[in-house]
């Protein structure tokens, strides 16, 4: 776990990545942040992520965001945890999905 990034969720659809850093940039140097977007439709899934350059500006910016409201909804604000591993899955036309 990098203590320097953290999860974003409850984003509002219309937040994109710049604003996301714009809004995390008072706590500190913000090194990247990015809104995950759909693949297929390009829209926000409505959460993202944001790494600072150092840890103490992160577990600011973890305290003093964390449920502060954003064009009306309260933002989740927590240190990102690594992405779980999931099945790969393919499509067969005779079923849905089915495991490799």
């Amino acid at each position: 776990m990098d203590p320097k990034k953290l999860y974003v969720g409850n984003l509002p659809w219309s937040v994109n990545s710049d604003q996301l850093k714009q809004l995390f940039a008072e706590y500190g140097e913000v090194a990247d942040a990015v809104v995950i977007t759909d693949r297929m439709s390009g829209r926000s899934k409505g959460f993202g992520f944001v790494t600072y350059v150092n840890e103490d500006s992160a577990k600011a910016a973890e305290e003093g965001m964390n449920q502060k409201e954003i064009e009306g909804r309260k933002i989740v604000v927590n240190v990102a945890r690594p992405r779980e591993e999931r099945p790969n899955r393919r499509f067969n036309r005779n079923q849905r999905y089915s495991e490799r």
